[in-house]
């Protein structure tokens, strides 16, 4: 049965990406979406590691977007839709910042300034890295999700007591909760090769 509900539900980020990619190719607008969905946060995190502000990361992504809506049928390989994406997003990104410093909007930090001019193969490692890490936190239960967002991603630090309270559970099986979560996520990096 939970494979019927997939299929009348469409598209997800769950899919791999060759299947996605051809949902695309075929015209299916829900497979943009997820494909969107499932890469959203790659996308934006480039641009930022570049230096790019907030706004400057949102027209970086739209682009990127703009490109990959008119570029999509030339990829040859839809299994290598991942790095071709980070490659297209951090040359989006390094014009930006090409652009920027001509103008001298912007005075860039030395640590700014050094992960810029990092090879392009160090940058496309660690961006794919996040992603594997980004899906694997996809596939834990929705309760697991919330709790690594929550104790991991929230800024500033949550207490444990606002993350109980957040969740519904006591304060004191947050620390159990976690270390369960955190099992689990490191099984489905696993599986994820990483």
């Amino acid at each position: 049965m939970p494979r019927i509900e997939r299929r009348l539900r469409g598209p997800d980020v769950t899919w791999k990406d060759d299947r996605l990619v051809r949902a695309c190719l075929n015209g299916d607008e829900r497979a943009w979406s997820a494909l969107i969905q499932k890469y959203k946060n790659l996308i934006f995190s480039i641009p930022v590691k570049y230096g790019a502000g907030q706004e400057d990361a949102a027209d970086i992504f739209q682009s990127v977007c703009m490109e990959l809506f008119t570029e999509l049928p030339r990829l040859r390989d839809p299994g290598a839709f991942r790095s071709w994406l980070i490659t297209v997003t951090a040359h989006q990104a390094f014009q930006w910042k090409r652009k920027t410093r001509r103008r001298g909007e912007e005075a860039l930090s030395s640590e700014v300034e050094t992960l810029a001019s990092a090879p392009l193969p160090d940058l496309v490692e660690q961006v794919q890295q996040e992603q594997v890490l980004r899906e694997a936190i996809t596939r834990l239960a929705a309760r697991c999700q919330t709790l690594i967002r929550l104790l991991f991603y929230t800024q500033p630090k949550m207490p444990y007591r606002d993350v109980a309270k957040t969740l519904g559970v006591a304060t004191g099986s947050i620390g159990f909760i976690r270390g369960r979560c955190l099992t689990r996520l490191l099984k489905a990096l696993e599986q994820a090769g990483f």
